[in-house]
């Protein structure tokens, strides 16, 4: 299994004005723009922790996602919230690619657990050593406001932490602050059985 992001986050999308606020810089930090690069570099790396550690597309963008085998007759996708499926396409054992038709799947949605299933039969099979890819489209939206008001402060939170600490030599404590884990806590997908049916 095998997901990448197609459709990385914008820089005009991520919040850093909203973080020189956070951070109470002065007006000679805030408004110099010297900090911005360094700011958006902590807000990708908390949001991708966020994102990892409950599993959860916080901005809105595009992946592939490659299988060599489906799991069950309705198969999980690896993220949530999954807000659609772009296209399904069987890869044969010599590269050989075959479009699978929109009208023979679906996608069933759910906050914590969305996943693709057949439309009035099963998923397609799919090639002897071969494989699957499946792309969609996950993330709360594509604008900031989007994302709930207790995620979009946890990021805000630990990308704050990232910035005091970045001179630190590692004797800080492992794992996110308690702040953050309280906010993400509620958000966080409880993984069964590998992705398997409940």
């Amino acid at each position: 299994m095998m997901l990448t992001e197609e459709t990385p986050v914008p820089s005009l999308a991520l919040p850093v004005e909203e973080m020189k606020d956070h951070l109470r810089m002065g007006s000679g930090f805030a408004d110099d723009g010297l900090q911005d690069g360094l700011i958006e570099t902590y807000l990708r790396a908390a949001l991708a922790a966020i994102e990892g550690r409950i599993g959860k597309m916080l901005f809105q963008r595009r992946f592939l996602w490659e299988v060599e085998c489906w799991r069950e007759d309705e198969q999980a996708l690896p993220v949530s919230p999954v807000t659609g499926i772009v296209s399904v396409t069987l890869v044969d054992a010599t590269g050989g690619e075959t479009v699978v038709p929109g009208a023979t799947y679906r996608l069933i949605k759910d906050l914590h657990r969305p996943r693709l299933a057949g439309k009035g039969t099963a998923l397609p099979t799919i090639p002897s050593d071969g494989a699957v890819k499946v792309v969609f489209d996950a993330g709360f939206g594509a604008a900031w406001t989007d994302i709930p008001v207790d995620l979009r402060q946890a990021v805000l939170l630990l990308a704050g932490e990232y910035y005091e600490h970045r001179h630190d030599d590692g004797a800080q404590a492992a794992g996110l602050p308690f702040g953050v884990v309280t906010l993400i806590e509620r958000w966080r997908t409880v993984r069964i059985l590998g992705g398997g049916k409940k």
